[in-house]
């Protein structure tokens, strides 16, 4: 059974006596917030995660490790964030079991792996824990989002005379060029004999006649879309005129929306092309950019209430922060000094009790709203 290393904040992992055969050395307790820790573990797993994603995005080196240096200060205060949402959503009775189910639902879906043990092993591969404990990272990850929702969004409104207010200041930022918004299926032909070729065809047409008569095309996209968009809704980014195939632009450029084009040959397969919207060039009216203006506006007022009230829920806790570690979402006045020395020495726990705790580790992957600068809102799900 692999054993965790443990390294202590006395500087003594390696002079440190080897611990019985059923024990573990135990990791180094940064926090304590109410009945739950974070470790050094925990704070060092974020820092490569952020990493992670950060490179997923194509940053540089550079520009990885100078967001590294200016986010790594804010580690410990994003964890005590989580917990403190994760244990107010459970005293509040908030049940996020549908969201679970289908966001899990969803990830097998988009991924196409049919089978639930192959999904699972998946699950394991991917991310190097159990599927039990993805799962409830991502219970606790839905949590803290219902939970900021609740508490939070929902107490706050927006008045009409201000979004008209900030629409008159801001006109020039409402310019727009004439633009189509549009979403596709891509049924691929990439790999396939001269039987796969026709039946990808025919599932083309198919799902064509399906989608005029009326079915969902969001859920002929999820269901049946071979194009990386899928796992977006199949939405592209907008097209003005001139940028698209010409055969293709024909077919979708004056058309009203809704409209959906007959399968399309391009190099990868069968193109299908739903016309969400067309977006006139001018001066954009206030009803077709009043939810872009409610986010912006929103965004600027809900950062500052959602750390007022995750300093409220500090104020109300037991929290405790070890020497050299700081909350920088700390609660004016309340005092969080270690007050424990006897988590200052080296401690052994069970295997059993170490593997309990990893259930407690939340998913870095989900954010808070409103909780950094940079956070972002949507106006309409996918």
């Amino acid at each position: 059974m692999r054993i965790c290393a443990l390294l202590l904040s006395l500087g003594l992992a390696g002079v440190l006596p080897v611990p019985a055969a059923d024990n573990v050395m135990v990791e180094q307790i940064v926090a304590k917030v109410n009945a739950d820790i974070v470790t050094r573990t925990d704070l060092n797993r974020a820092r490569r995660e952020m990493e992670a994603n950060l490179k997923q995005r194509g940053a540089t080196p550079q520009q990885i490790a100078e967001a590294i240096r200016q986010g790594e200060k804010d580690i410990l205060r994003d964890r005590i964030d989580n917990l403190l949402l994760v244990q107010r959503g459970k005293d509040l009775n908030v049940n996020v079991d549908s969201e679970v189910t289908k966001y899990l639902g969803d990830l097998q879906r988009d991924n196409k792996i049919a089978d639930p043990d192959k999904f699972q092993a998946w699950i394991r591969e991917a991310t190097g824990m159990s599927f039990e404990d993805f799962k409830q990272e991502v219970r606790n990850g839905i949590l803290t989002q219902r939970v900021i929702g609740q508490e939070v969004y929902s107490k706050v409104s927006i008045p009409k005379a201000d979004i008209e207010a900030y629409y008159e200041k801001n006109k020039a930022q409402f310019q727009r060029k004439e633009r189509v918004f549009l979403r596709e299926i891509l049924i691929s032909t990439q790999g396939k004999d001269a039987a796969g070729l026709v039946a990808a065809e025919k599932k083309a047409k198919d799902l064509v006649v399906r989608a005029r008569k009326g079915e969902k095309f969001a859920d002929l996209i999820r269901d049946n879309s071979d194009a990386v968009t899928a796992k977006q809704g199949g939405a592209l980014e907008p097209f003005e005129k001139g940028l698209l195939n010409p055969a293709l632009e024909t077919m979708i450029w004056d058309k009203p929306k809704g409209t959906i084009t007959e399968p399309y040959k391009v190099d990868a397969g069968w193109l299908i092309l739903r016309v969400d919207d067309h977006q006139k060039e001018g001066q954009a009216e206030l009803a077709d950019v009043e939810a872009e203006i409610r986010d912006r506006i929103g965004a600027t007022m809900m950062q500052p209430k959602v750390r007022g009230y995750l300093s409220e829920l500090r104020a109300n806790s037991f929290l405790e922060i070890r020497e050299g570690f700081t909350d920088t979402g700390a609660a004016a006045g309340k005092d969080t000094r270690w007050t424990d020395p006897a988590l200052l020495k080296p401690d052994t726990i069970s295997r059993e009790e170490v593997m309990q705790a990893r259930t407690k580790r939340l998913l870095f992957a989900i954010p808070i709203p409103g909780t950094t600068v940079n956070d972002t809102r949507k106006s309409s799900s996918k």
